[in-house]
């Protein structure tokens, strides 16, 4: 199977925990099902580097307008502050045409009011950091908003600020990145810190 890419939109003021168990799930091999079948590369408005919340910077791989569905697996959508001052309304333009041509689309935190303003959310089913926090958009997708950590509706993949993990989880199974009795007893290691998942992981990995 040939690498795909996977584009993670990235920004100054990013949200680096956001995303972080989706990109090291993604890029890690390990107990994948089709080990290196993926990898990330990040994309921004331009070819400077970024500073992310954290202070971490980024080197961007390729500029946004440079990338199409046709050569992407997956579009990740990162929160952060620059979201709700009405920045990064090209990415939003982006993930429109990835949408409508089936290629899939994950967004977190401020991206889901992003998404929300571009009018991505009028008619799928999804979630965000609070129905109130999507309003404030004047959106009018309200009668499609779910009180959940994470949504998938088709291509569409949403998530609190304070759901990275079932972000990634339902990235992952999205992209069929690992066997359903991995993906739960990670998931289960992840949620919870319960030792005996770690156990079960490696189980279902050397089955």
């Amino acid at each position: 199977m040939k690498q795909q890419d996977v584009h993670l939109f990235v920004f100054d003021s990013l949200s680096d925990w956001e995303t972080g168990y989706a990109v090291a799930g993604i890029n890690n091999p390990q107990f994948q099902l089709n080990p290196g079948g993926y990898r990330i590369r990040t994309v921004s408005l331009q070819r400077t580097s970024v500073l992310t919340i954290g202070g971490i910077r980024i080197a961007p791989d390729l500029t946004l307008d440079s990338i199409s569905p046709k050569d992407s697996a997956m579009l990740i959508l990162p929160g952060g502050s620059a979201w709700d001052s009405g920045q990064n309304m090209e990415a939003v333009d982006v993930a429109s045409a990835f949408l409508n041509a089936g290629v899939p689309v994950a967004a977190i935190c401020g991206a889901t009011a992003g998404l929300a303003r571009g009018g991505l959310l009028d008619h799928r089913r999804h979630t965000s950091n609070a129905l109130e926090y999507l309003a404030a958009t004047q959106y009018r997708g309200v009668s499609f908003y779910e009180d959940s950590s994470a949504v998938t509706d088709d291509n569409l993949i949403t998530a609190s600020g304070i759901a990275p993990v079932d972000f990634a989880q339902h990235i992952f199974r999205r992209l069929n990145l690992y066997r359903p009795a991995v993906l739960d007893a990670w998931y289960g290691l992840f949620k919870t810190g319960k030792p005996e998942y770690f156990g079960a992981l490696m189980q279902a990995a050397n089955a």
